[in-house]
């Protein structure tokens, strides 16, 4: 068997797979985030320590011989600072992906250190890792003086598992310290926020063994001291999970975030159109990424405020038979990366009356994050990157009115896949398989095309000629709401 842990936002997940890579069972353990101020977003990285015990523990409980095991693979949300001191202790809490308080840092690299964008590949955005650290720097110059490492949050679970520190070229792209054309970290981008290349971890391709699982961590967890392999960041785990693995294929994500993702064979960076242009987690590929912050997080906010759930919501939606509404949502609950880069940009409800229903937000919540993604797609296609079908990821794929509502807003097929759901920990546990058959001398090309294939269709969503009117007019005014209210969001932030 091989065992893949992702570490997301909202949870650390756990998919075992057998010899021939096909999914034998997964397991859970929520997470919750702490915002102590506004536009803050943090985790205590002893909490995914914990859940992932958690995990395993639950998929022991299935039955499953862990000792079975033969190699493990990580994957996780990408971009947060984890911060150890010399002793390997947190120094504080780790500042997550959808954090926005480094928008003055951004500003300051932007302006005063233009290279950043021609060695990076990538505009200097909040969520990114290099702009926290400087906030730190500025704002908490106790924490900096101790810094001796920097890890991304799979990369600590990796250090509490083996000892090692390392991490992956996808992930570590995401830093802005990385040059994802060498693949390597870059001196110069380390040294614009006073780190140096002692304060990082190794970089490795996603596949290749880094350590072995500490004796005493594997007998605890249940496991063999098998090795582990780099992982990778979330969604290029995402990408290998649903064997999107080649230049010209693409797909979308709808976790707690929403992603469009297109894979190539080169960097082809365009941080003027405001694309991520990162390192895939398979060797001598690329992708480039357009990224909206609250996807499938806009729903679970809503059900939170009804004192409902998620497919409940859904159900009432589908039971009610509205395909249309009135109402148009922006998702900016946590700002926005692609296209606007606005981490003070707000969530809003626009043209509720007295008759306005539950159903109908809900509804425009799934138009509002479909248009995000139509945003995404624009973007990547003003950098010349066109993919003609998606495949969808996430727990937002779950919902067969979703998936069509993306169809028909990006005019796109949409095809649901067999293991859509389990995405980024299946994609960690095949990386865990190519590692280890690869260290027994095995091709890795032959490898990925054998053991990396897109999955079984489930269902297929084809655009319908009949709502290109509607969705056209519709996406018009969303992108003019923003433009027409985004000076009083500064107006209404200076009240407080």
């Amino acid at each position: 068997m091989y065992l893949g842990l992702d570490l997301g936002t909202s949870g650390i997940k756990g998919v075992l797979l057998d010899h021939q890579g096909a999914l034998i069972d997964q397991a859970s353990a929520a997470l919750t985030v702490a915002t102590p101020q506004p536009n803050w977003s943090e985790q205590n990285p002893e909490d995914w320590w914990q859940a992932t015990i958690s995990v395993l523990m639950q998929l022991k409980q299935a039955g499953h011989e862990l000792q079975q095991v033969q190699a493990l693979g990580l994957s996780g949300q990408m971009h947060g600072a984890t911060l150890l001191d010399q002793k390997g202790a947190v120094i504080r809490p780790c500042i997550l992906w959808n954090d926005g308080r480094s928008y003055p840092q951004c500003e300051r690299l932007m302006t005063s250190h233009p290279e950043l964008m021609e060695r990076s590949g990538n505009l200097a955005m909040p969520g990114f890792t290099a702009p926290k650290i400087q906030w730190v720097r500025e704002h908490e110059p106790e924490n900096f003086a101790r810094i001796a490492k920097v890890l991304l949050p799979k990369d600590y679970l990796l250090y509490r598992l083996t000892g090692a520190f390392s991490s992956d070229c996808s992930d570590a792209a995401g830093t802005l310290w990385l040059n994802p054309a060498t693949r390597q970290w870059d001196e110069t981008l380390l040294q614009l926020t006073g780190l140096t290349l002692e304060h990082m971890p190794k970089v490795h391709e996603g596949h290749e063994v880094v350590a072995t699982l500490r004796e005493d961590i594997a007998a605890e967890l249940g496991l063999a001291p098998i090795p582990v392999v780099a992982g990778g960041g979330d969604n290029a785990c995402g990408a290998v999970g649903m064997g999107v693995t080649n230049p010209g294929q693409g797909f979308v994500s709808l976790g707690t975030s929403g992603v469009y993702f297109s894979v190539s064979d080169a960097h082809n960076a365009a941080p003027e159109h405001t694309v991520h242009a990162f390192c895939h987690a398979l060797p001598n590929r690329w992708h480039q990424m357009g990224v909206t912050l609250s996807a499938a997080n806009s729903l679970a906010w809503f059900a939170d405020i009804c004192d409902s759930q998620v497919p409940v919501l859904l159900n009432r939606l589908y039971e009610s038979d509205i395909t249309q509404t009135r109402v148009v949502y922006l998702p900016y609950l946590n700002g926005e990366r692609t296209p606007i880069n606005a981490p003070d940009a707000r969530g809003q409800f626009y043209g509720m009356s007295n008759g306005t229903s539950q159903m109908e937000m809900t509804l425009a919540i799934l138009e509002g994050v479909a248009f995000s993604m139509l945003d995404c797609q624009h973007a990547l296609a003003q950098a010349g990157t066109d993919v003609d079908e998606l495949s969808l990821i996430g727990g937002g794929a779950r919902s067969a009115l979703w998936r069509q509502i993306l169809a028909d807003t990006l005019g796109k097929t949409i095809v649901y896949r067999d293991g859509g759901e389990v995405g980024p920990g299946l994609g960690a546990a095949r990386l865990a398989l190519l590692g280890h058959r690869a260290s027994q001398g095995e091709n890795v090309e032959a490898l990925i095309q054998a053991y990396c294939p897109l999955p079984k269709v489930l269902d297929t969503h084809q655009p319908q000629p009949d709502k290109r009117a509607y969705y056209r007019g519709k996406y018009a005014i969303y992108r003019e709401l923003y433009q027409q209210t985004k000076t009083l969001e500064g107006a209404l932030a200076s009240l407080f």
